[in-house]
């Protein structure tokens, strides 16, 4: 071996070692898949340092929402229905509207919301809404993008329930175009990151600092050499590569396999911790959203299946009812499931 191939090899192990200490909490990654004929699919994690018990969700168009901070709460009216992946049923999480946009929140550390004050002028809206609201009132990323970026109201956000962790997440959308849009506050600012490259995010550092980092790694070919820790740095370069690696196709099967492939590769192994690291979050369930069949495919580490939502076989009107599927106490499921939900009053959305 040379002394020029050493060298970089050597630099790249620095880089790795840095890398590696970048402190984390909360951690989940989204990737985008984008095939031929418009296959366009998003698959996540959802990572948490303590069970974080989840339930599927469907909820119809016309449903009355406000933003549950108060007298100052933003008021809407759903215009789609959609399928939700719920957490502690205080709040939506995950989920595909019937256009087929997507939502995702997943955790960063660096973030800061702006002041809400409950009794002041600026509507709010509490954060165990902010995905739900993208659901219930968008059919693209652009015309997301185009309200969000308004900020007609404020994400205000709280503790989860018996934990001192104040919730600091952001919010990821996708469409069936490949449009996507990451959207932090930062120091209290709303920073919008919109263009359909932008189809791997992980959380900490800040999405402009991920770019980076991804932008050096272009450099470093995947097939010799990916970064392989559970930190987010790497699981975001090993996305970033994979997705682009896997085959590009528009057979259903094989691309939501693909897709599902990368999202167990970047997750964290079930009970995994490392001393030291006490937020260091495994991986307690995974999903992909097929945004051209409109298909919702579902699967938690502690079951053996993975099962589907077939939104084409629901009833999202207005005449349309509130839908559940119950995951507690690890029921497990095979198929489609659309038969398997349940009639139900919908949970009560965290607020202030």
């Amino acid at each position: 071996m040379n002394l020029k191939k050493t060298a970089s090899i050597l630099l790249i192990v620095v880089i790795i070692a840095f890398i590696g200490f970048i402190p984390e909490s909360e951690a989940c990654t989204r990737v985008v898949y984008k095939g031929p004929n418009n296959t366009i699919m998003t698959g996540r994690s959802m990572d948490f340092k303590t069970e974080i018990p989840a339930n599927l969700w469907v909820f119809p168009k016309g449903m009355k929402r406000n933003g549950e901070v108060g007298k100052n709460s933003v008021e809407w009216v759903s215009k789609y229905g959609s399928v939700a992946v719920s957490s502690w049923d205080i709040a939506t999480s995950d989920g595909m509207n019937e256009k087929g946009l997507v939502a995702n929140l997943l955790w960063l550390n660096e973030t800061k919301y702006p002041e809400f004050e409950k009794d002041g002028n600026k509507r709010g809206m509490s954060v165990s809404l902010w995905a739900q609201y993208a659901l219930d009132n968008f059919a693209t990323v652009t015309e997301a993008v185009a309200d969000l970026e308004k900020e007609s109201f404020v994400v205000a956000s709280d503790v989860i329930p018996g934990t001192d962790r104040f919730v600091t997440v952001y919010l990821s959308l996708s469409d069936p175009t490949g449009d996507n849009a990451i959207l932090e506050y930062i120091n209290g600012q709303l920073n919008i990151h919109h263009d359909p490259s932008y189809t791997v995010v992980a959380n900490d550092p800040t999405y402009s600092e991920q770019l980076a980092i991804g932008k050096y790694w272009e450099n470093i070919p995947g097939t010799i050499f990916l970064p392989g820790t559970v930190v987010s740095s790497d699981r975001y370069i090993r996305a970033k590569f994979y997705v682009n690696a896997i085959p590009q196709t528009d057979d259903t099967r094989v691309a939501v396999a693909g897709l599902f492939s990368i999202v167990r590769n970047v997750s964290v192994p079930y009970g995994f911790q490392i001393e030291d690291y006490p937020n260091l979050s495994t991986t307690h369930w995974r999903v992909v959203a097929d945004q051209k069949s409109l298909v919702y495919y579902y699967e938690s580490t502690l079951t053996p299946n993975t099962f589907w939502l077939d939104l084409k076989k629901i009833d999202f009107s207005e005449k349309g009812s509130v839908r559940k599927l119950d995951l507690s106490d690890n029921k497990t499921y095979a198929g489609e499931t659309s038969n398997d939900f349940k009639a139900s009053q919908p949970f009560q959305f965290l607020g202030l």
